[in-house]
Order: structure tokens, then sequence, then C-alpha cells
């Protein structure tokens, strides 16, 4: 027999094992599985966080916010709709807006993640709103935050803290959050 005909011999002996294992019942996902990535990001279904931090409140200030970048990797947008977190009393999703020349802060019922996009939650614009802090935010410290989307269901991230005027997550330490299944 030619060499050649021994690998085709041997596919064709596997065949009936693979098309009965085709019939095998598949253990469930469920669709809002989650995934660490090695890059240190979180995904959950199709949306991952990233770069997720707070200012260190300032003195003895009752508020505070958190910012960060959620991607939709998915074919369907999605929604953050709420978020908790025990550092506050109250937490709610908020945006900067001009008005009459004024920049003021309002609240919003959703953050929209299109579909293939992202949505940046970042100074001047929407943000974690915490009021009634029950401690100072402090620097160096992280807290978890959880975000509740329309679609992923929860997703906690661990927000870390930087100075009172940081513009973003510390990247010499490669810290961007962790995520856990919270439902």
């Amino acid at each position: 027999m030619k060499p050649l005909a021994w690998p085709l011999i041997a596919a064709l002996a596997l065949m009936p094992i693979a098309a009965a294992a085709h019939d095998l019942p598949r253990p469930h996902t469920h669709p809002a599985a989650m995934t660490q990535l090695a890059s240190g990001s979180q995904q959950h279904a199709a949306i991952s966080v990233t770069a997720a931090f707070a200012r260190a409140s300032a003195g003895p200030a009752k508020t505070g916010a958190a910012y960060l970048t959620i991607h939709n990797a998915g074919s369907g947008a999605d929604r953050l709709v709420a978020a908790k977190a025990d550092v506050a009393k109250r937490v709610e999703l908020h945006t900067h807006r001009h008005e009459g020349g004024v920049m003021k802060m309002r609240p919003i019922a959703a953050v929209d993640i299109p579909a293939g996009g992202k949505a940046s939650l970042k100074p001047g614009g929407d943000h974690v709103m915490f009021m009634g802090l029950t401690a100072p935010l402090t620097e160096g410290e992280s807290f978890t935050l959880t975000l509740v989307f329309e679609r992923a269901g929860e997703i906690t991230v661990t927000v870390e803290i930087g100075s009172v005027g940081a513009m973003g997550a510390s990247h010499s330490r490669g810290v961007h959050g962790t995520h856990r299944k919270t439902n």
C-alpha cells in the first residue's frame, strides 16, 4: 500500500466516531460567560471594561466619580443601565452638559454602547457618580464597582484610586481591574 493511503484509511476509520460525537449533548454556555484576557482587561460576553479609575476625594467631599471604557465586540448594542458600589450610599450614572453657558451635571438613565464600538466614561462627560461616600476615596487604594448592563448582565470591576487630579488609570502598575459574575 502506498504511504499516502495510510492517513486516508485512518481518517476514514475515525469518521463514525466523529459523527457520533457530533450528536452528543454539549455543555450549556450562558451568553454572558466571562473570559479573563491575558492583557488584564475584562470580558463578559461581548462586553469588556478597561481602565477603571477614580480620583481621590478632595478634603471632606461626600461625592466621587468613576471613569472607565466599555468595549462592545458584539453584533448587538448594549446599555449600561446602573452601577453598584459599597463606597457610597447612592450610585448613579451622570453626564455633564452645557446649559446656558454653564457646565451642569445631570443624572442619565443609561449609557449606550454601540455594536462593535465603545463608550468612554471620562472626566467632563458620562461617569459613574458616588453620592454620600461611606469613607474618603484614598489615592493608591481600590474598590469594587458592579456595572449592570441591559443585555450582558452584571460585571464587577476593580477601580483604582488615583490622585485628586488623575486623568486615567495607572498603567505603570498594569492595573486595569478585574471582573467576576455577580448574579
